[in-house]
């Protein structure tokens, strides 16, 4: 145990972040650069080393927790990098983009505020690079095995690690033009800037991951012809197919799927665009959808010059304590304050949208919504709420429901789904093709970046069971598995 009184002595404290009107003006980072060193080892001191680490399972990756802690405290980052990336390829990932379930799960938190185990994660982590402790890890032998692993988000770079560090020569197709997936060009600079991305790129380049972008499996080159090539594949697609909002209006210009005008702001950051082709410059902005995408069009909105920006969601506002139907070790749905949402901005719960109305050249200017509630375990409009908001620019960032159906991929490898529409795999994470693999929301629907890279992780040891007969890659879960974070 770190500290055996440190969860006495040190209450609960947090990254800092920038001031909001410096922030909006930039995409860099929200967090003030070093402010979390000074106070990481006070902060790693309050894990209990409990008996029972329910960390661990609100973890999806098994994270060593109270054993980095330990190492955090005592201020040996070696050794803590070492433990931290035994179960998780890119903690700079997650250390940054997961909602902390572990921490839901913290045994402290029962009664107190829970250890601060993502912002003791990334001060490891970012220490490891900054060191030069983070290294290629070249395997020694090839097994003159090759793999095609087909997406380049987070399942799909950590199945690809795994699988090149177990000897198999692999390749990494992306049908962006560069690589990250939903990292690169759905999450924006000020959650993660992309230079995460990069340097860990240039790792698995140097580990022998060879990477090919522009490349469409199902379009630009056909499924049968990949899997001829190569020995195996992993499908690591995600699940992109957006939920859509079929009310009157829905043509009008101006109305946008999330992840058709997040893409373009990162692309302005890229190089790519000197100002984005959708942008939020001037306009009265709505985002319908409560969630974290919804949050990174807010953001997004701010930093472009919004005149106003409101965020629209169909459920009431959670709680901000754990109700009785989600107690402890269990992830609850809380009222939330993000980084973007303290920039500013309107969140209305518990309305839906009707329709659109735009001008005489085809452009929304008004959004039309009623307040709902919940009557007999259904929701049901509240006669005499209706009300019209300004709406010039209204992003749809309600989820998605399943992987792309339009490239071919699916039908041209013949693959079956499951009930829920997403590819389906047994145990090993392997689909109804021998030697096709799946990880990732692909085959596990819309979930946390945690799930993604324990999933690729997962789907990297059937590949390598599949391919030598036996594996030593951990498997840290199965597709059935279900944590008590979900």
């Amino acid at each position: 145990m770190a500290d055996p009184k440190g969860f006495l002595n040190h209450g609960r404290e947090v990254a800092k972040s920038r001031p909001v009107e410096e922030r909006v003006k930039d995409w860099n980072e929200v967090y003030v650069p070093g402010s979390l060193l000074p106070i990481i080892s006070k902060q790693a001191s309050r894990c209990m080393d409990c008996g029972i680490p329910f960390c661990h399972n609100g973890c999806p990756l098994g994270n060593l927790i109270p054993e980095w802690n330990d190492y955090a405290y005592r201020e040996d980052w070696s050794a803590a990098q070492e433990r931290l990336h035994a179960t998780n390829n890119f903690p700079e990932f997650t250390g940054r983009l997961c909602p902390a379930p572990c921490e839901s799960a913290c045994v402290l938190g029962i009664n107190q505020p829970a250890v601060t185990i993502k912002n003791v994660e990334v001060s490891i982590i970012d220490k490891a690079w900054d060191t030069g402790d983070v290294a290629p890890q070249i395997p020694e032998r090839l097994s003159g095995k090759t793999v095609a692993v087909v997406g380049s988000g987070p399942a799909g770079l950590a199945a690809a690690q795994q699988l090149t560090r177990a000897g198999h020569t692999v390749a990494v197709y992306e049908r962006a033009d560069r690589i990250g997936g939903l990292l690169r060009y759905g999450i924006p600079e000020f959650k993660m800037e992309k230079r995460h991305i990069n340097r860990r790129i240039e790792q698995m380049r140097a580990e022998g991951t060879k990477f090919r972008t522009g490349v469409e499996i199902g379009r630009d080159m056909p499924a049968t012809a990949l899997r001829k090539r190569y020995d195996a594949v992993v499908l690591a697609v995600g699940a992109t197919t957006a939920r859509d909002l079929p009310v009157p209006g829905r043509e009008l210009k101006g109305i946008h799927q999330a992840m058709e005008y997040l893409p373009l702001a990162n692309k302005v950051q890229e190089g790519d665009f000197v100002a984005p082709p959708i942008t939020a410059e001037g306009k009265h902005v709505v985002v319908i959808g409560g969630g974290d995408t919804g949050a990174d069009c807010v953001g997004t909105a701010h930093r472009q010059g919004a005149a106003s920006v409101t965020q629209l969601e169909i459920m009431p506002r959670p709680g901000e304590d754990r109700n009785a139907g989600q107690p402890w070790p269990t992830f609850p749905m809380l009222y939330k304050v993000t980084s973007a949402h303290e920039e500013g901005g309107e969140r209305v719960y518990s309305v839906s949208t009707t329709h659109f109305e735009g001008d005489e050249d085809g452009n929304v200017q008004w959004l039309h919504l009623v307040e709902v509630e919940f009557v007999d375990g259904r929701l049901t409009q509240k006669p005499g709420t209706e009300r019209k908001i300004p709406a010039q620019l209204v992003t749809l960032a309600m989820g998605f429901t399943g992987t792309d159906r339009e490239n071919g991929l699916v039908e041209q490898f013949a693959l079956e789904l499951d009930e829920r529409g997403n590819i389906a795999r047994d145990a090993e994470f392997q689909t109804n093709v021998p030697g096709v693999f799946v990880a990732g929301d692909a085959g596990r629907g819309q979930s946390l970046i945690v799930w993604a890279i324990a999933e690729g992780r997962s789907a990297a040891r059937g590949v390598d069971r599949f391919l030598t007969g036996a594996s030593d890659l951990p498997a840290p879960i199965r597709p059935t598995d279900r944590a008590l974070t979900v």
